[in-house]
């Protein structure tokens, strides 16, 4: 593990007008992309009309999902896009590079549906910690592949896990990776599409064996060594409520976060659970999202389907979130 137990000193001045910057304008980015998407769905409009409570996150957080949840047995990309906006959702994560730009683009054009962002392909095979030259070169083709082709479709993010604890010792990998992912950075500025790291069980950054009152403090660190505002973080809310309190996990990140994924989890039975199942607790989550003044889109990365289970799954995400 890194030996440092506290987060340094850093500019504070320059690093947070920076991200205040990027988020400012991100938000603006988004809130023309919803304002072009499709209005919402019937089954919900008058939910919609409803005065929204204290901790209420409508008009600040945009439903989105990852590409591989739409399930149908024959279709077309279009016709996957359709189906997910027909559910309630505004954006569809892509898995980049690999995609058809030209496919991608008509089923944004003629479903409504925006691809707000990315996940980096085989960055879980394909790692920015391996040990071996060669394997960090490839991971680093593959991130910047998945942020030109991200740009092509309008994207403004690519999720990328950073790689793996079994690849040596944390404050090697911590050091290994940094060097490589940097060389992908002066690339997402000029594209505007930012590197969004998730918080993983990747047994980086935090303890796999620890109890649940471990912090975030590392992965600010490992964001603020980029210096970047074109590097953040894409938290995933479900993945380490097992190892610590993720109201407290953001309000540590802050103005870090870019994007969020959402999936329930069971500390009891410790696994993950459907969206507001399981014990994690959401109310402490809406609260910590509006202390740091979040706006922006949230994935669900849960077990897909089909039309009902997609409104489903927004339903929860309506429900745990105040949304309605």
């Amino acid at each position: 593990m890194n030996p440092t137990a506290s987060r340094p000193t850093l500019p504070i001045e320059s690093t947070s007008s920076r991200r205040q910057f990027l988020k400012h304008s991100t938000v603006s980015a988004l809130a023309a992309g919803v304002a072009a998407s499709a209005s919402v769905p019937t089954a919900q409009s008058a939910a919609a009309d409803t005065v929204a409570g204290p901790d209420s996150l409508k008009g600040r957080i945009f439903k989105t999902l990852k590409i591989g949840m739409i399930k149908m047995k024959e279709g077309t990309l279009t016709e996957r896009f359709k189906l997910a906006k027909e559910a309630g959702f505004k954006g569809v994560e892509l898995n980049c590079p690999g995609n058809d730009v030209a496919d991608v683009r008509k089923a944004i054009k003629e479903s409504g549906l925006v691809v707000d962002g990315s996940v980096c392909a085989a960055h879980w095979s394909v790692r920015h910690t391996d040990p071996d030259p060669e394997v960090r070169a490839k991971a680093l083709e593959n991130l910047k592949g998945a942020l030109r082709e991200t740009h092509a479709v309008g994207g403004s993010t690519v999720l990328l896990v950073v790689g793996h604890g079994k690849d040596g010792p944390e404050k090697e990998i911590w050091k290994r990776s940094v060097e490589n992912i940097r060389k992908a950075v002066p690339l997402a500025a000029e594209l505007g599409v930012a590197i969004a790291f998730e918080n993983v069980w990747n047994e980086f950054c935090y303890d796999p064996q620890g109890g649940h009152d471990q912090t975030a403090e590392k992965y600010a660190r490992y964001v603020d060594e980029f210096h970047s505002p074109w590097v953040g973080m894409h938290f995933d809310i479900g993945n380490h409520w097992k190892y610590g309190s993720m109201g407290d996990w953001l309000r540590t990140l802050g103005k870090r976060v870019l994007k969020l994924d959402v999936k329930g989890f069971s500390r009891e039975e410790s696994k993950s659970t459907k969206i507001g199942e399981g014990d994690l607790d959401f109310a402490d989550v809406r609260k910590a999202l509006i202390e740091i003044n979040y706006y922006g889109w949230l994935a669900a990365e849960v077990g897909g389907g089909g039309l009902e289970r997609l409104r489903e799954i927004s339903a929860n995400m309506d429900r745990e979130f105040a949304l309605a």
